[in-house]
C-alpha cells in the first residue's frame, strides 16, 4: 500500500492518486508490536464481554432487569472490540485509512453510536440502582423486564438518530476545507454542534448519574448504619434488611463502573473540541483508554459478582450444553 518515491523517503498511503496522503514510518519491530498489543486487547475485550452476553442470557436467574441493562452495555463493549479496536489500530498504525469515505464516515458514525449508547446505558443503570436503594418497596412494579427492554431500545434508536445527524452536519463542513488529503478519516463539527455534544453527551449525562449515585450513596450508608446496629444489638435481621443490603452492595458495584468510566471518558471529551495539532497525541492516548474500558467493565465483575465466576466456570468447563443448566442456581 505504501509507495517508495524517488528521494527514497517520502511514503503515500495511495501513490497513484495526487492528492494521497504522506504516509508515516514506523519500524519492522514497532509494526509487529503495535500489531500484537492492539490484536491482543481486541481479543480480551471480545472475550471478556462474550462471557457477560452468554452468562446473561443462559442461565434463567440472571434474567433481571438490571442484568439486562448489563448486557446490552456489553453487546456495546463487545463491538467496540470487534470492530472499533482493529479499524482504530489499522489507521493508528498505518497512519492512513484504506477503506474509503464512505466506510470513513460509517465507522465514524458506528464509534459515536457506541460511545453514546455506552453513556445512556450508564444513566439507565443509575436510574434502576436509584429506584431499587431508594424505593425499594417501589421497584418491582416501576422497574420491569418490558420497560427495560423498551427502555434499552429507546437508548440504542436515540443514539442512532444523534450521531447520524452528527456525521451529516460534519459532511457539511468538511466540504469547505481545502486541506483534506486522500487516505484521510477525521470529521470536523461546527460551534453549535461542539456546545450541543458538549451538554448532551457530558454535562447532562455526567450531573444526572453524579447526582442519583449520590444520593444511592447516602441511602446505602444510612441502611448500613441501621443493620450494623441491628446486629450489635443482637436483634434479628428481617429478609427485607438483608435484601435491602444486597441492593445496596449491587448499587456500589455498578456505581464503581460508572465512576471508571467517567474517569476514562472525561479527559477526552474536555480535550476534544480543542482543535491544536499538538494534542492529537494526547487525544489519541484518551481515546484509546476509552476504548480499553470496555475490557475493565467484565473484570470488575469478576471481582465482586460471585454470579458471574461461577457462570464463566460453568461456561469454560462446557457445562452450559448440559440438559437443563440454564436452570443452574448459580447465587
Amino acid at each position: 500500500m505504501a509507495h517508495l518515491t524517488e528521494d527514497h523517503e517520502t511514503q503515500y498511503c495511495f501513490p497513484a492518486i495526487n492528492s494521497s496522503c504522506i504516509k508515516g514510518k514506523r519500524s519492522t519491530h514497532e509494526y509487529n508490536f503495535m500489531y500484537v498489543f492492539f490484536s491482543l486487547q481486541s481479543g480480551c475485550t471480545v472475550f471478556l464481554n462474550l462471557l457477560v452476553i452468554i452468562s446473561i442470557s443462559h442461565f434463567k436467574k440472571l434474567h433481571t432487569p438490571t442484568n439486562l441493562l448489563i448486557l446490552s452495555l456489553a453487546v456495546a463493549d463487545l463491538l467496540i472490540g470487534l470492530i472499533v479496536m482493529p479499524l482504530e489500530a489499522i489507521k493508528l498504525i498505518e497512519t492512513c485509512w484504506y477503506f474509503g469515505d464512505n466506510l470513513c464516515e460509517l465507522y465514524s458514525m458506528f464509534i459515536g453510536l457506541l460511545l453514546s449508547a455506552s453513556l445512556s446505558h450508564l444513566i439507565l443503570i443509575a436510574v434502576d440502582r436509584y429506584v431499587a436503594v431508594c424505593y425499594p418497596l417501589h421497584y418491582p412494579q416501576k422497574i420491569t423486564t418490558t420497560k427495560t427492554i423498551m427502555s434499552i431500545c429507546i437508548c440504542w434508536f436515540c443514539s442512532t438518530a444523534y450521531n447520524i445527524a452528527l456525521i451529516r452536519s460534519s459532511r457539511h463542513s468538511d466540504l469547505h476545507k481545502t486541506d483534506v488529503c486522500y487516505g484521510e478519516c477525521t470529521f470536523t463539527v461546527s460551534y453549535a454542534w461542539k456546545v450541543t455534544d458538549l451538554i448532551m453527551s457530558l454535562l447532562f449525562p455526567c450531573t444526572v448519574i453524579i447526582t442519583l449515585y449520590m444520593r444511592i450513596f447516602y441511602v446505602v450508608h444510612q441502611q448500613v448504619k441501621v443493620i450494623n446496629s441491628q446486629l450489635k444489638g443482637g436483634k434479628h435481621i428481617m429478609k427485607g434488611s438483608l435484601k435491602r443490603k444486597s441492593e445496596g452492595k449491587a448499587a456500589l458495584t455498578l456505581g464503581l463502573i460508572v465512576m471508571v468510566y467517567l474517569l476514562c471518558w472525561i479527559p477526552y471529551f474536555i480535550l476534544f473540541p480543542i482543535e491544536n495539532t499538538e494534542m492529537v497525541s494526547t487525544t489519541l492516548v484518551l481515546l484509546w483508554i476509552i476504548y480499553s474500558n470496555s475490557a475493565v467493565n467484565p473484570l470488575i465483575y469478576a471481582l465482586f459478582y460471585p454470579w458471574f465466576k461461577m457462570s464463566v466456570k460453568l461456561i469454560i468447563t462446557l457445562k452450559i450444553f448440559q440438559p437443563a443448566s440454564s436452570l443452574v442456581d448459580i447465587f
